[in-house]
């Protein structure tokens, strides 16, 4: 039986499937001898702040703060990409507060996730793991785009109009359009991005890389760093990889001199591991969550807010707000009613009328087994009346 299928039977709700990641995080945590610290975001759900940001950031460093001068720390990381310069920081935070970090990888982690990825010490991957081409991500106008797509296209139209003397209308107006700093910035942050990772490699997977395999000899910081360059080019070079979302797997890390430990040869520790991402998956599936914070310790999810909040005017003399909250993932109509005074003969009507009371928990579980947060609703709603929703 499949991991998915078993935990499928099991049943569980969001809290048991949360309980449940803890206790696997401990349980890798006893069998390495290390901090596990995971930091998974939903590839699935198209939401603007499923990129890495800034945020990230501080909700990662708040959470290992009471860890800092550890000696290992491994990071399990799931991201479509994002920020580089958040990639930057977290990094820096990382190893400036533990001996040891490396990343464990199970399911995607592109773009800046992959630069990430690159500072460890070790890599270790399943074989359902991947990363994806070295890039940046930038802002043209409102809208974010690959800065190596950008790049290219730029570059194609050069070539054009040197070539013709002449770009049909359309192309003129588009290329018209972008300010030389405005390239400029864009040529930087490829090149930002290629010297993280050759920094990095250099620092840090490379520490112990102290004689070559098949000759030993000796390795120089110059050869460190020739390799590292070798394997940022080869990462960046989009031609190779076809596109910005493609799969990178272990064989094709090999094929360009990466070392990477294959999670998959040690059985306990691949069990726990992809348990881990499978716990995740439901848990995106099964709730508003996009984004999950996790190790032994503690846990902090972030939640998509539901469309069609209620429109209130502030401050406004309610007693109740009535809620229509539709199920995301079967449709159901739920009508929620929010006391905003004990109880009165309004309550008792509203129960009359089919309406549910607002759950004490912020949590909504639809009769498909979905769980809505709330949360993002009764803050609004508090914020605009004035007053606190009595659970």
């Amino acid at each position: 039986m499949g991991r998915m299928n078993e935990y499928v039977q099991r049943k569980l709700g969001a809290n048991e499937l949360e309980n449940e990641l803890v206790r696997l995080i401990s349980e890798y945590n006893k069998l390495q001898g290390t901090y596990l610290v995971v930091f998974v975001t939903s590839t699935q759900k198209r939401i603007l702040e499923a990129q890495l940001d800034q945020d990230d950031y501080f909700m990662i460093a708040d959470m290992l703060s009471s860890q800092k001068g550890g000696d290992r720390l491994d990071f399990y990381i799931e991201t479509p990409g994002g920020s580089g310069e958040t990639a930057e920081e977290i990094v820096r935070f990382l190893h400036s507060n533990f001996t040891k970090v490396n990343f464990v990888v199970s399911g995607e982690a592109k773009s800046a996730g992959t630069i990430m990825v690159l500072s460890g010490h070790e890599i270790f991957m399943t074989d359902t793991g991947s990363l994806g081409p070295i890039d940046a991500q930038i802002y043209i106008g409102r809208s974010q785009s690959s800065a190596y797509d950008y790049m290219a296209w730029v570059e194609e139209k050069q070539e054009k109009a040197e070539a013709t003397q002449s770009l049909n209308p359309f192309e003129a107006i588009m290329v018209a359009q972008i300010s030389p700093g405005e390239l400029n910035g864009v040529s930087n942050s490829l090149e930002f991005a290629k010297d993280l990772v050759v920094e990095w490699l250099t620092k840090y997977k490379f520490a112990d890389w102290n004689e070559t395999a098949a000759r030993k000899l000796p390795v120089t910081h110059e050869m460190k760093q020739n390799r590292a360059k070798e394997i940022a080019d080869q990462l960046c070079n989009h031609a190779l990889w076809r596109s910005h979302g493609r799969s990178i797997k272990i064989i094709d890390l090999e094929t360009i001199k990466l070392k990477v430990n294959r999670i998959d040869d040690n059985p306990a520790i691949a069990d726990i591991v992809y348990r881990i991402q499978t716990v995740c998956r439901l848990l995106f599936s099964s709730t508003t969550a996009y984004k999950i914070y996790a190790t032994e310790h503690e846990k902090l999810f972030k939640h998509a807010v539901q469309a069609g909040l209620p429109s209130l005017s502030a401050p406004v003399l309610v007693d109740a707000v009535e809620i229509n909250q539709v199920c995301p993932q079967c449709g159901t109509n739920h009508k929620i009613f929010c006391k905003l005074k004990p109880a009165s003969k309004m309550n008792a009507d509203h129960i009359k009328k089919g309406f549910i009371y607002y759950p004490k928990n912020d949590k909504l579980k639809c009769k498909c087994g979905f769980e809505i947060d709330l949360s993002g609703i009764r803050n609004q709603i508090e914020m605009q009346i004035g007053k606190k929703i009595i659970k």
